[in-house]
């Protein structure tokens, strides 16, 4: 617990990772390290992806690969975008974690989290500490005094960036680096970088935009006087006098009212998106098929999984938040009904409200669906953290919670059984599978086709030859229980959505 009454570099405890070391805390402090920077329960061990043949030819995974940072690169590059240098140019962090409560394994899951995160950023993680405290410092996050404990682990391992496992406020990241003297981001501004790389689609790169000037516009900063002087107001002791008189906004305040005008603009493009999502759901509604959602954390295999069920053929890539613009694919069931399955933007725990608030419109896919496919990587140490974080983003989206929700528990050939089994025992509906290997891929196909809606007007009509199309529908968006061809046309009797039982109506003999 912090003593206020203490000098301010005794006002926390040490770090998990302290120097001076004795050989055998070093040994138990290499440990540490070593579990909070692995990758497990976050990736594949082996680090590299796995495919198998219905994941496509993956072309897109090699576009995205073509520009990897190199490191040693010492050639300094001009006229190129911020993400192409980030690429090029390999940056090495350091994690900073701070727990008010919780246990410490906790808090390493979710440092590790955040070292999966700066991996697919493309950054090269060196060291990472954690620090027990009652409450954040408003100044500068760890204290001033851990501050400066950072500031010597970062020049001693070269560093150039901190990443801090939580969300900073403005005035706590200064405090930060004026005492550090690199770059200090926050978990927020970490994600919304994955996001800005990782954005294809018109809609989401806009939302991506929308999301990141929301958290730079209150952290916007100028360096001495460049942004806070003005010209106006009459000559006087504080006054430039003549040649000085302008319109009185200093450029913070006009960079601020740019933003907004930006931010304003976003909205009314993302708001000009919306129709066209809302006519194709309402086409398929209109025409009765059912609609299947894919819905869980980042790298929980979720697009493996679209692909295992469909052969869509998505991206495929070990890395969190590969997947950002929803694809939505047509399949059948065994017995020849067409449902949609459509594979969503993954969540993470302490997801910036700014990404929740900029693609709510895309997570409405989520709200209009049948079914929902809640994907869950069952070799990550706290598979329930993951489904309690998860639960907690669909919870704000209107009418989820009156859609049936299904347990899949991806990565079985990777899971611990214990783990299984516990989840098994607090959950109602789950499913084990493994997107990789195809187990359990079968039983989940049958329990979809048995959850699926199913027409509930019954026909029992002669349906003219000329009319071919209209049975060509009933096999595919209804249920035929006797089909038979006789003079006027085809007898049918089964069951069709309302729709479709009037145009049958207005066509029958």
């Amino acid at each position: 617990m912090p003593n206020e009454s203490q000098p301010e570099h005794n006002d926390s405890p040490e770090f998990d990772v302290p120097e001076p070391l004795s050989r055998s805390d070093r040994d138990i402090a290499h440990d540490v390290v070593a579990r909070v920077l692995a990758r497990a329960g976050t990736a594949v061990d082996d680090g590299a992806t796995q495919h198998r043949e219905h994941d496509g030819a993956q072309l897109e995974l090699e576009e995205r690969s073509a520009l990897r940072r190199v490191v040693g690169l010492s050639t300094e590059l001009e006229d190129v975008t911020e993400v192409e240098y980030r690429q090029l140019r390999l940056e090495k962090v350091v994690l900073v974690g701070l727990y008010t409560r919780g246990t410490t394994v906790e808090a390493e899951v979710s440092l590790r989290e955040l070292a999966a995160l700066a991996e697919t950023a493309g950054s090269e993680v060196l060291d990472g500490v954690l620090q027990r405290r009652a409450n954040p410092d408003p100044g500068t996050y760890l204290g001033s005094g851990k501050a400066r404990e950072l500031a010597n682990i970062v020049a001693a391992c070269g560093a150039d960036t901190v990443i801090v496992d939580g969300e900073l406020g403005p005035s706590q990241r200064r405090g930060l680096e004026d005492i550090i003297k690199v770059k200090v981001i926050d978990r927020t501004a970490l994600i919304l970088d994955i996001f800005a790389q990782h954005a294809k689609s018109r809609e989401g790169k806009a939302q991506v935009e929308l999301a990141q000037l929301e958290y730079l516009l209150p952290r916007l900063r100028g360096w001495g006087e460049s942004m806070s002087r003005q010209a106006g107001g009459q000559v006087g002791s504080a006054g430039a006098g003549m040649g000085s008189r302008g319109p009185g906004e200093t450029k913070i305040e006009l960079d601020r009212r740019r933003i907004r005008n930006r931010m304003a603009k976003l909205r009314r493009e993302i708001a000009a998106m919306k129709p066209a999502r809302e006519t194709k759901r309402a086409t398929r509604k209109r025409n009765a098929v059912p609609a299947v959602v894919i819905a869980g954390y980042t790298n929980a295999g979720k697009s493996s999984l679209l692909n295992a069920l469909t052969g869509a053929g998505v991206l495929v890539e070990n890395a969190l938040f590969a997947t950002l613009d929803p694809t939505v694919r047509r399949t059948k069931t065994a017995d020849g009904r067409i449902y949609t399955l459509a594979d969503t933007v993954g969540f993470v725990r302490a997801l910036p409200h700014q990404l929740v608030e900029a693609f709510r419109s895309t997570l409405e896919e989520v709200g209009e669906s049948d079914l929902i496919l809640h994907v869950v990587d069952a070799s990550h140490p706290d598979p329930e953290g993951q489904i309690s974080a998860v639960r907690h983003v669909l919870s704000d989206i209107d009418g989820v919670s009156e859609i049936p929700e299904v347990i899949v528990l991806n990565k079985a050939d990777m899971a611990d059984p214990e783990v299984i089994a516990r989840v098994r025992h607090k959950e109602q509906h789950v499913f084990v599978v493994s997107a990789h290997t195809g187990d359990g891929i079968d039983e989940l196909l049958e329990y979809i086709a048995q959850a699926l809606p199913r027409p509930s007007i019954d026909i029992d009509l002669v349906v003219p030859y000329s009319r071919g199309d209209l049975i060509n529908k009933i096999h595919l968006e209804g249920e035929i229980d006797e089909l038979e061809h006789i003079e006027h046309g085809t007898h049918v009797r089964g069951r069709v959505a309302a729709d479709l039982a009037q145009e049958l109506k207005a066509a029958a003999v």
